[in-house]
């Protein structure tokens, strides 16, 4: 989950820079705070990045996802890229949760293997071969 989470939030950073460069054009919006806003929205990208395995890193992923969409409404294309970023979030946990329950299946059966070669009560006897005479 990790891995792809991660991949997600750090388009984000990218699309957060790029807005910040789109909202500077607006003459009502000082380019400090354009800079601010846009800068701590790209560190939380980047935080997010080593803690979303953690307790609570998915739910602040969606918080961020939230405010990315309403950043639309300083930067009208950020609705659009708000919604398809929080569909790739979406993605990410549910299916990154998925490979990780896998990971974990092999891992288990790849511990199993070794055991069972070694123990000969476990070992089974193929009946489909002819013993050799």
């Amino acid at each position: 989950m990790r891995t792809l989470c991660a991949s997600t939030l750090i388009g984000e950073f990218f699309v957060i820079g790029f807005a910040a460069l789109v909202a500077m054009k607006d003459p009502d919006l000082a380019t400090a705070t354009v800079w601010t806003v846009s800068g701590i929205a790209m560190f939380l990208c980047l935080a997010l990045c080593g803690v979303v395995t953690r307790p609570g890193g998915v739910a602040l992923g969606w918080a961020l996802q939230i405010a990315l969409i309403a950043s639309g409404f300083v930067v009208p294309t950020m609705f659009f890229m708000g919604a398809v970023f929080a569909a790739l979030w979406w993605a990410s946990v549910h299916y990154g949760r998925k490979i990780d329950e896998a990971k974990a299946r092999f891992a288990a059966q790849a511990a199993e293997a070794p055991q069972a070669a070694q123990d000969p009560r476990t070992a089974q006897v193929d009946s489909t071969t002819p013993d050799a005479v």
